[in-house]
């Protein structure tokens, strides 16, 4: 049985897949345009993360891709995590402010979204593609965690917003 082209773009597309599921010459060549447009737009300062919160993940990971970065017991950071982590970055919708990127002696990288002290997000990604979070949103404090599938949990976009809306 062959799906038909658009039936399969549509659910390609709505899940947010970067790989190609398409059945059709025509299907994949129109994921692999969108997928270009999308990073283009990424990349573009205006419109996407910009450059530099890349640049931040990608120091931060080579800097502490060593047991005991931090001249103590510190584990490694995973190649596996910085690639959640990437995925993570890049899932974002547009015009979400870019976080700060640090790093947890448990191997995890942290982003941060901050606006104050009482308005901040911490999401710490993991090697398994779990996300932990933890917020402190005025008065109330909340935290969990989450399954990364390659789409930014609801959860942890309505916590960016909050950050930034109160």
């Amino acid at each position: 049985m062959t799906i038909p082209a658009e039936i399969t773009l549509s659910v390609a597309l709505a899940s947010g897949s970067i790989a190609s599921r398409a059945a059709s010459p025509t299907a994949r060549y129109i994921l692999d345009a969108s997928r270009q447009t999308r990073e283009h737009l990424h990349k573009s300062i205006f419109l996407g993360l910009g450059s530099e919160v890349f640049n931040d993940l990608f120091d931060v990971s080579e800097n502490c891709k060593q047991s005991g970065w931090d001249g103590d017991s510190a584990e490694p950071i995973s190649h596996e995590t910085f690639l959640y982590a990437f995925r993570l970055l890049e899932s974002l919708p547009f015009g979400v402010q870019k976080p700060s990127v640090g790093v947890e002696p448990d191997g995890h990288i942290t982003l941060e979204w901050y606006k104050s002290p009482r308005h901040t997000l911490s999401v710490s990604v993991s090697s398994d593609g779990f996300l932990f979070y933890s917020a402190l949103l005025g008065l109330r404090k909340t935290n969990g965690s989450e399954p990364f599938f390659g789409e930014v949990p609801k959860i942890v976009l309505e916590l960016i917003g909050r950050v930034y809306a109160e």
